[in-house]
């Protein structure tokens, strides 16, 4: 199996269990050795009382693109932290597109950067996520 076969392999097997995220309706839209495209759509239920995207919802989707990201090797690997920086609203309808890329991994642990943008390319957060690699397989456990 190539890099690419693998990555793919272990994001189909991920989103098949991964219920909070197809339940909000986020779309793994790519992934790639340590990389990975995630979309959402906010809707009127993710706002907040100031009528604009819940930042949690979009940490959600930022961590949801990083999670993806760093499981492309067919190790579970999961966030030993994360930080978020919002920069912009995220508003009803917006279109969020989370682009997660592997910046070093080293032993059994990561460093990876996601950047959220809305569907005009403004960029509404940057996430830093850290991952520590568990001693278990994702496809053949």
């Amino acid at each position: 199996m190539s890099p690419q076969e693998l990555a793919e392999a272990c994001a189909a097997k991920l989103y098949a269990e991964d219920t909070a995220s197809r339940s909000l309706g986020i779309g793994i839209d790519g992934v790639g050795p340590g990389r990975s495209v995630a979309t959402m759509t906010v809707t009127e239920r993710m706002l907040n009382g100031h009528t604009i995207g819940h930042g949690g919802y979009v940490f959600l989707l930022a961590d949801t693109a990083f999670a993806f990201a760093c499981n492309t090797y067919d190790r579970v690997t999961v966030a030993a932290g994360a930080d978020v920086t919002f920069l912009e609203p995220a508003r009803g309808g917006d279109e969020l597109t989370a682009t997660a890329v592997e910046r070093t991994r080293r032993g059994r642990s990561g460093l990876y950067d996601v950047t959220v943008r809305r569907a005009d390319g403004t960029v509404l957060a940057e996430f830093r996520g850290r991952s520590r690699t568990l001693d278990a397989a994702i496809l053949h456990p």
